[in-house]
């Protein structure tokens, strides 16, 4: 199963992959928004339409779980397959980040 959500979800769209991040803790979808805008500090600021499409189809897919509702909003918080879907990103992001030092330091000499 892992690798099908690999095979569907990697390379991560730079949203989708906030929005697991936002979600380690639990959280709502207004709350998802706000964590995200915090963590980028205003650069990505999510919408409704698509937080909520993204929360839906990150549930169905088995990436989120709504563990109970408080107020008439969902709370969700990431699954086990999430976090092993984000250790595999987070590999990849690693990876491109060294190629770019490694680039840098041969340009810095030219």
């Amino acid at each position: 199963m892992l690798a099908h959500m690999i095979d569907k979800y990697i390379p991560m769209t730079e949203t989708a992959y906030l929005i697991l991040l936002a979600l380690f803790n639990e959280n709502h979808g207004y709350g998802v928004i706000l964590e995200v805008e915090k963590m980028t500090q205003g650069r990505i600021r999510i919408g409704p339409g698509t937080i909520y499409g993204t929360l839906s189809k990150m549930e169905e897919d088995g990436l989120i779980v709504a563990i109970r509702a408080e107020n008439r909003r969902k709370i969700y918080k990431q699954t086990q397959m999430a976090a092993e879907l984000m250790q595999v990103e987070i590999k990849r992001i690693g990876e491109l980040y060294q190629y770019g030092l490694e680039w840098r330091l041969k340009n810095e000499q030219l």
